[in-house]
């Protein structure tokens, strides 16, 4: 999960979704939209390890990120 920060700008939020993950610009454009209109947004989904790595990435480009279990995952 990528928090929003009054610190980067949009479009860097956008160009690190893309870089990083892979995703399209559309894609990383409205993941960017999600974090700057509520607040935040589950960016990427998977195992606690690549979770971890995911989040610890997040945290080197400069954002806001966490690693949170999925509420339906018991």
């Amino acid at each position: 999960m990528v928090f929003n920060d009054p610190v980067n700008l949009m479009s860097y939020v956008s160009f690190v979704f893309q870089s990083y993950f892979g995703y399209s610009e559309d894609k990383a454009h409205a993941l960017m939209l999600e974090v700057h209109e509520n607040g935040r947004s589950v960016v990427a989904t998977g195992g606690r390890e690549a979770m971890e790595r995911d989040t610890q990435a997040m945290h080197e480009y400069g954002l806001w990120a966490a690693c949170q279990p999925d509420p339906g995952s018991d």
